[in-house]
């Protein structure tokens, strides 16, 4: 039985303290909840529903393979949709990236990329590498092993003393330099951080390099200045550590690349996936990695040490099938490169004269706002305000749904991440760039 104060219903949620509003429809770019409201969702589900909601093809794709050949088990069969899927990100994907493993989210997809990583040195009689170097401020998800190289500290707190041993070093966030310099006088001190961790570690016992290569919600889509990237595969390179792009969060067309490593010319040993590559219809993430890894396993152990039930599904491939069926043929990856700056633009124009906009930046459907109390110094809210909850508030009300991005300068510091559906059209766009400028006015009245 449940009492008068408990929260009604039986699920449990994340957040525990309110209740969440019931949405009853999805289509296109918008949501309609219980009461009638409907939202335009600037979010993207957040930043998952790329080709919009309620697809027809995609709904299509996923009945006709449950009643073909719903499930089997991964250890026993593979099926057309696993290996067409396959083969199409092998079309899509950075040079070299060939073979992919599939699972349902991007948590699993991190997990499987680092025990992948740990393979590869193990084929290739190095079984004394075994560390993970990660960043601080990024996000890869909320199981152990994600948990451990994910670099918020909120998320990590309760938790520190069971996760994995995980090195740490400091993001490319040009907005908040850890290091206190400003690009390109910083001579990518951020990227030389790693051969510093790298050295301080052990060289022969580090086995691969974590990061995002666009950095998320977490520090609200900060892009990493130029030779960034160049600067990482060097040192990696020059150690023997193997480097694994994150692409779960701006992968599949969201910076508008397929991958978010086409815009930097790096090509990784092992790239994450998820979110976008289902459109959101249903649970579905990938490992890629290079073909010359892919046979040291093969001709090494011959064993991958790792599964799920639900691994390579054969029902949720073919909504990928799906979705990127529609991407290709609709050309949305050059829609978005198309019309990001316009967003980008248009978010400058209207937004950066306000006194408490503090930075705007991002890439192609991909764009953060961060908000300050000081311009001039950077300095933000104190997180006991809730600028950014209240801003999104604003912005529900008004039927304008972006995402939250909170701690971007420790435990203070705000944000809102722009992440629409690739298909949003023009006006709408222009709409929800106005309705964030209405809501600052009403948070910041004067």
């Amino acid at each position: 039985m449940q009492g008068q104060h408990e929260l009604p219903g039986f699920v449990f949620p994340r957040q525990l303290s309110s209740r969440l509003a019931t949405a009853v429809a999805a289509r296109d770019c918008w949501i309609e909840d219980a009461d009638g409201h409907r939202l335009l969702d600037a979010s993207g589900g957040p930043l998952v529903v790329n080709v919009g909601h309620g697809r027809p093809e995609v709904a299509r794709a996923v009945h006709d393979q449950i009643l073909q050949c719903d499930y089997v088990h991964p250890t026993m069969f593979t099926g057309a949709p696993v290996e067409t899927l396959a083969a199409t990100l092998a079309r899509l994907a950075p040079e070299g990236i060939e073979r992919f493993y599939f699972m349902s989210s991007g948590s699993e997809a991190i997990e499987t990329a680092i025990k992948m990583a740990r393979q590869v040195h193990l084929a290739q009689g190095a079984p004394q590498r075994f560390r993970l170097i990660s960043r601080w401020k990024s996000y890869h998800g909320l199981t152990l092993g994600a948990l451990s190289a994910t670099g918020r500290t909120a998320f990590r707190q309760a938790f520190t003393p069971m996760l994995p041993e995980t090195a740490h070093i400091d993001p490319p966030y040009c907005y908040r330099c850890a290091f206190g310099k400003t690009y390109p006088d910083c001579r990518l001190r951020c990227a030389d951080a790693l051969e510093e961790m790298i050295q301080n570690l052990g060289p022969e016992t580090v086995s691969a390099f974590l990061a995002e290569t666009v950095s998320g919600a977490t520090i609200a889509a900060a892009v990493p200045p130029p030779g960034y990237w160049r600067r990482i595969r060097e040192i990696c390179d020059r150690y023997g550590v193997l480097l694994i792009l994150d692409e779960v969060f701006c992968g599949f067309g969201r910076t508008g690349r397929w991958f978010a490593a086409e815009h930097y010319d790096v090509v990784p040993d092992l790239v994450t996936m998820g979110k976008g590559l289902s459109g959101g219809a249903i649970g579905l993430s990938a490992v890629g990695i290079q073909q010359r890894h892919f046979d040291r396993i093969r001709s090494g152990p011959g064993v991958f040490m790792h599964g799920g039930t639900f691994s390579h599904h054969q029902v949720a491939c073919a909504a990928g099938n799906a979705v990127i069926a529609i991407i290709e043929q609709e050309q949305l990856v050059d829609r978005v490169a198309r019309l990001g700056p316009q967003l980008g633009g248009c978010l400058t124009d209207q937004l950066a004269d306000h006194p408490h906009v503090g930075d705007i930046r991002g890439v192609g459907f991909m764009w953060g706002v961060e908000f300050v109390q000081d311009r001039e110094t950077r300095r933000p809210f104190p997180r006991q305000e809730r600028i950014t909850e209240r801003l999104w508030q604003y912005l529900y009300d008004q039927g304008v749904l972006l995402y939250k991005s909170t701690g971007l300068a420790g435990t203070d510091g705000d944000a809102l991440v722009i992440g629409p559906p690739f298909v949003m059209a023009e006006n709408d766009i222009e709409r929800v760039v106005s309705a964030l400028k209405a809501a600052l006015h009403h948070v910041f009245p004067g």
